[in-house]
């Protein structure tokens, strides 16, 4: 018996796409990628801005402008690697209007439209997948969605940044300072000319908002994920985290809070030097998962790049060819309407705190009546330099967030206190 031929379209021709387009053409792997999709995949066409510029790897023949035209050739998938929010949502939710399944790697609209796309995607009879918009390779949306559907999850903590995760690798290994390690990051291409998205937390958030979708059932609708960046932090506080046991990453973190709260962030912490994320380095991404029943879980890989988020995207569309061969879709995760956002200055935590200081007499006294006033009680202290170059390093006792971020204000403020530095929380967990 012959098989249907699932007809998929990509809108796309950089890194991704080009890997992808490459994965599904490769002779060697079809009888894989049949196998998989319980039918063969027809690559009908790659939608890019400009066919006349060359895009190795991806045949003259399958390059085309036009998006509407790709959407009404039939489709049965259709993947976007392009990135960006318009006009991407729109050609997205016409694919699914006509019933044809999404794959996609783009994490910003996931995050801000999800819900609604995945809605769409149901009424019509279709899937929506995003496996590669988090972790590149690594399947942890998958794990989360079925693997680990049946457990009650506590918290999914990761570095999902490889950009971030490098600069702060080099910081802490190379003894680099925060611009010599954006530099090489960039030199390297782990680093956007404009960095911002990545160093001021923005894609981390993002990744956290789909954690806590399929982690808790709170929705993808853009909701506030409170988010901090990298860009504070100097050689000074690397150099303390590793004296005192500790290593600095940035983290996205999605935790419940009691029964019905739950918090979404990202941030900078210090992770305990024997935890399973503190020896996660460079470019590399990490999950790591804490269930009521299955305890702590990890999963580790490349987190970006071409072949490896390539290699996810190809995943999804072997589920959706699968599916459309099979007559069926997956159906839209049901939220959990009792849930509540618990805004970050709520929640308590052990901070790390650098500020400069003027050495003179007196100074110390002023420093800890402010920290007093705000009831963030002082765990340890270190002092360094002298004259001009005086700097005190705090670790607190375990404080609310709120406290801690006046006592900052304060600092500012204050006439002994010539600059307030890095304000780093630290993480606890099973391996503290």
């Amino acid at each position: 018996m012959e098989r249907p031929v699932v007809r998929v379209g990509v809108i796309g021709g950089g890194f991704v796409g080009t890997a992808l387009v490459q994965l599904l053409l490769d002779p060697t792997r079809h009888a894989a990628i049949v196998d998989g999709a319980t039918a063969p995949l027809e690559l009908v066409g790659v939608a890019v801005r400009d066919t006349s510029k060359p895009h190795p790897g991806i045949e003259a023949a399958l390059l085309t402008s036009d998006v509407d035209g790709l959407l009404s050739n039939d489709l049965d998938v259709l993947v976007e690697v392009a990135g960006g929010i318009e006009p991407v949502r729109t050609y997205l939710e016409t694919a699914l209007k006509l019933g044809v399944s999404v794959v996609t790697a783009n994490k910003a609209l996931i995050a801000e439209s999800g819900t609604e796309l995945a809605q769409l995607a149901h009424d019509n009879g279709a899937d929506l997948f995003y496996e590669a918009a988090v972790g590149g390779a690594i399947p942890i949306l998958r794990a989360l969605r079925s693997s680990l559907a049946g457990e009650r999850i506590n918290r999914v903590m990761g570095i999902v940044n490889g950009t971030t995760n490098y600069i702060l690798t080099k910081m802490t290994s190379g003894g680099s300072d925060y611009a010599s390690a954006l530099a090489e990051a960039q030199a390297l291409g782990y680093a956007e000319a404009d960095p911002s998205a990545d160093v001021e937390g923005f894609d981390v958030a993002a990744k956290v908002q789909i954690l806590s979708t399929l982690a808790f059932g709170t929705r993808l609708s853009g909701d506030e994920v409170a988010r901090e960046g990298i860009t504070g932090i100097r050689a000074v506080d690397v150099e303390y985290a590793l004296r005192s046991g500790y290593v600095i990453k940035m983290l996205g973190v999605a935790e419940r809070v009691g029964e019905t709260g739950v918090s979404r962030r990202a941030h900078p912490a210090m992770v305990p030097a024997r935890h399973p994320l503190a020896s996660v380095n460079g470019p590399m991404n990490a999950v790591f998962v804490e269930g009521v029943k299955s305890g702590p879980l990890m999963w580790l890989g490349q987190g970006a790049g071409g072949e490896p988020t390539a290699t996810a995207v190809l995943g999804d569309v072997l589920d959706a060819a699968r599916n459309r061969v099979s007559g069926r879709h997956d159906v839209p995760f049901s939220g959990d309407t009792s849930l509540h956002y618990v805004p970050a200055g709520e929640l308590s935590s052990v901070f790390y705190l650098s500020i400069d200081v003027l050495d003179r007499p007196g100074v110390l006294s002023d420093v800890a009546g402010i920290f007093g006033r705000h009831d963030v009680s002082i765990r340890s202290m270190d002092q360094s330099g002298f004259g001009d170059e005086a700097r005190l390093s705090f670790l607190t006792h375990r404080a609310l967030s709120s406290d801690v971020f006046a006592t900052v204000e304060e600092l500012k403020a204050s006439a002994s206190v010539e600059s307030v530095g890095a304000c780093i929380r630290v993480i606890d967990g099973v391996f503290e």
